[in-house]
C-alpha cells in the first residue's frame, strides 16, 4: 500500500480514497457522522488520490456524493440491526471502520470479506483499536463464485435476519455478474435484507468519463447502471423494499452545492431511471426468506 503516485493501482487503492471523505466528514464541527479511524486509514497516498479525482471533478461533486453514501448505509445499518438483524456481512469491505465507530449491540455478528492484502492492512492500523460488537475478517476473492458461495453459506450457518451490506461495489461488476451474485445471496437460507447503492445508465456514462482514466491503471472500470435501477433485482427474486437519494439526502444535510440544490428540488424518479442522471442506496428484501 505504497504511497508513491496518486493513481489507482489496483481496486483496493479506492478504499483508501473512500476514507478520505469519512475523514473530511469527521472533521467538521457539524459533521453528520463521525470516524475517528478515516484518516489513519486513508493514509497520505489516500489524500493525493481524492485530490487527484477532485481536479478532473467539477462542483465538488465527489465529496457530498461520499458523504450522503456513508451517511445513508449507516442509517439502512443501523434500522436493519434495531429490527432484529443478526448478522452484517460486508462484501468487499474495504476500509470501512463501522464495527468500531457505530453504535452496535457487543452480541452482532459482523463479518467482512473482501482480499487479503487489503484487510491485512486495515488490521495492522486498527489492531489497537477495538470493534464494539463481534467482527470476524475473511480474505476472498468475491470474482471466485464457487468460494464464495461455500464461504457465505458457512458464514449464514445459524443466522435467521442476515444483512448483506455492498457499498461500492457492484458497480465494478458486469450485469452477468451481478445477477450470479444475486442469484447467490438470494439462495442462502437467513440473509433477509441486502443493502447496495446504484446508478443509473445515465449517471453511469458521466462519472465513467472522469473515473475510468483514473482507474485504468488497476485494471479495473466502473461497469454497472441498469435501466431498470432497483427493479432489476426482481428477475433474482429481491424485491425493492425502500429506495433513498443521496442527491436530496446531501441537500437535507446541507452539502450540495448551489447547482445541486436547484436540482434536489426537482420531484424523486419514479419507476424507472433510464437513462436520466439518477443515483439510489437501495434496500432489497429476499422473496425466499418469508415474511419479516
Amino acid at each position: 500500500m505504497g504511497q508513491s503516485a496518486p493513481s489507482i493501482r489496483n481496486i483496493s487503492d479506492t478504499a483508501l480514497w473512500a476514507a478520505v471523505y469519512r475523514a473530511r466528514e469527521t472533521g467538521r464541527p457539524d459533521a453528520v457522522f463521525r470516524d475517528p479511524f478515516a484518516r489513519r486509514l486513508a493514509g497520505e497516498r489516500g489524500e493525493r488520490i481524492a485530490q487527484s479525482f477532485s481536479s478532473t471533478t467539477p462542483f465538488g461533486v465527489t465529496d457530498w456524493t461520499w458523504l450522503a453514501r456513508t451517511y445513508l448505509f449507516d442509517s439502512f445499518i443501523t434500522e436493519a440491526v434495531q429490527q432484529g438483524a443478526d448478522l452484517i456481512i460486508n462484501l468487499a469491505a474495504g476500509l470501512d471502520a463501522r464495527p468500531y465507530r457505530m453504535d452496535l449491540p457487543a452480541s452482532l455478528r459482523w463479518i467482512e470479506v473482501d482480499l487479503p492484502d487489503i484487510l491485512s492492512y486495515k488490521e495492522e492500523i486498527l489492531r489497537r483499536d477495538k470493534p464494539v460488537c463481534s467482527l470476524e475478517r475473511v480474505p476472498l476473492d468475491l470474482s471466485n463464485r464457487k468460494a464464495r458461495g461455500h464461504l457465505l453459506g458457512s458464514l449464514c450457518e445459524g443466522a435467521s435476519q442476515a444483512l448483506i451490506v455492498t457499498e461500492g461495489f457492484v458497480i465494478y461488476l458486469t450485469a452477468e455478474e451481478v445477477g450470479a451474485l444475486a442469484q447467490d445471496l438470494g439462495a442462502i437460507l437467513g440473509v433477509r435484507h441486502w443493502v447496495l447503492d446504484l446508478v443509473s445508465p445515465g449517471l453511469l456514462r458521466r462519472i465513467q468519463k472522469t473515473a475510468n482514466p483514473q482507474l485504468a491503471e488497476s485494471g479495473v472500470s466502473l461497469k454497472f447502471g441498469p435501466e431498470e435501477g432497483p427493479y432489476f433485482f426482481e428477475r433474482y427474486r429481491w424485491t425493492p423494499v425502500e429506495v433513498r437519494s443521496p442527491l436530496k439526502t446531501a441537500a437535507r444535510l446541507k452539502r450540495l452545492p448551489f447547482l445541486f440544490q436547484l436540482m434536489s428540488l426537482l420531484p424523486e424518479t419514479k419507476g424507472k431511471p433510464g437513462n436520466r442522471p439518477w443515483s439510489g442506496i437501495c434496500l432489497l428484501k429476499n422473496q425466499m426468506a418469508g415474511p419479516s
